[in-house]
């Protein structure tokens, strides 16, 4: 996409000062920054001329940006861990694991100038930051909605029992075999939340945070949940496919997949249920091997840029990490992106996290996300 020549020597000065930071040696010395990402999060205009962030990068710093998509973050994790990438877009039901299994190397703030214009509730979010050290700059966040065709539900469904309970829907045809749930461990904390408002005598508080009770209690209501789902989506162009030509007409999903097939006009619209929503707040973090370092720290500062971050949101049905993107710096994004995209809706989703024993509060019986992942994949194979 086509810069003003103000934004090119603004962009230009930037990368000069990082790689000041970097030791002074060219970008071009390394050529290159490959990156693991969720799909539709590095555009260079091959789906749409109109959204690229890459090509002037590159063209500016020398680096060519090489991208592997990852469909879950179980395989984000697998990837970096098998070495030749410089970033990661974890969300973050993966960044802890990746954190605390010495995946990822901490990041220097100082090396990137635009971090004080981060939104000030994720700079030193609990998922990216351990023990007051930086392991990663915020991307992009957004919660997991409930995709739905308005053919069946000529009225929003509100609540989430539509996915986990057998029941007949307003187009008089049962949900069994019409619906779908998302292919992930971290998907035990959709059951959960519901659970939450559901079955508030089992005094679930955080829905990552699950006692052995608590625990077998989503399990079985998972597994309730399996008699009426006959296929998990893993990707969003697989899922996108499914509601287009499988006859689904209800899911957990993400905006990209619901702005997709508005945008091939299928009858699809999506909502945030009274229970409230898991969601993700996905953070870019460096290889602890990363072969391209001052590549990947001139695409740190390149990916909080507010024009970049109104591009990709636009894109993804995304919240910009940066709160300048909502005033217009894309005009892609323009000054009513925020809004739409659900940037006010911050303090109602329930992030990713990784489950761990010692879970806070005193807490240190919650069940580790091994579990999660044994228990979840046995239902799955049902």
């Amino acid at each position: 996409m086509k810069k003003t020549i103000f934004n090119l020597l603004v962009l230009f000065a930037l990368a000069s000062l990082v790689l000041s930071a970097c030791g002074g040696k060219a970008a071009t010395g390394e050529g290159e920054v490959a990156i693991v990402a969720w799909p539709g999060y590095i555009e260079r205009g091959a789906n749409d001329p109109a959204y690229d962030w890459v090509t002037a990068f590159e063209t500016q710093t020398g680096c060519k940006v090489t991208v592997k998509d990852a469909g879950t973050s179980d395989e984000m994790v697998q990837l970096i861990n098998s070495g030749g990438f410089d970033l990661v877009t974890a969300s973050g039901d993966a960044s802890l694991r990746l954190i605390f299994g010495k995946s990822v190397q901490e990041i220097d703030i100082s090396k990137i100038p635009s971090y004080k214009n981060v939104d000030e509730r994720m700079q030193n979010g609990n998922w990216h930051t351990v023990n007051g050290k930086h392991y990663g700059v915020p991307y992009q966040w957004g919660p997991n909605v409930l995709m739905y065709n308005t053919n069946a539900f000529p009225t929003a469904p509100t609540s989430w029992d539509v996915v986990f309970n057998e029941q007949t829907l307003p187009d008089g045809k049962s949900n069994k075999d019409r619906v779908q749930a998302y292919s992930g461990p971290i998907y035990i904390a959709d059951a959960a939340l519901y659970l939450m408002s559901k079955n508030p005598e089992l005094g679930i508080t955080d829905p990552y945070e699950l006692n052995e009770a608590q625990f077998a209690a989503v399990l079985e209501l998972l597994k309730q949940q399996r008699q009426i789902v006959p296929k998990y989506w893993v990707d969003a162009p697989t899922q996108v496919e499914d509601f287009k030509n499988e006859g689904f007409v209800a899911s957990s999903s993400w905006p990209y997949q619901v702005g997709l097939l508005k945008a091939d006009s299928a009858p699809i619209a999506s909502t945030i249920p009274q229970e409230g929503a898991t969601g993700w707040a996905d953070t870019t973090m460096m290889a602890a091997n990363a072969p391209h370092p001052k590549c990947a720290y001139l695409w740190l500062e390149h990916s909080i840029d507010p024009k970049v971050q109104g591009d990709v949101a636009s894109w993804f049905g995304s919240a910009p990490s940066v709160p300048a993107a909502c005033d217009g710096a894309s005009e892609l994004f323009g000054t009513e992106g925020c809004a739409a995209n659900g940037y006010d809706t911050f303090d109602k989703i329930h992030f990713w996290k990784t489950p761990v024993a010692d879970c806070g509060n005193g807490k240190t019986d919650c069940v580790t996300y091994d579990r999660w992942a044994e228990e979840f994949i046995k239902i799955v194979g049902q």
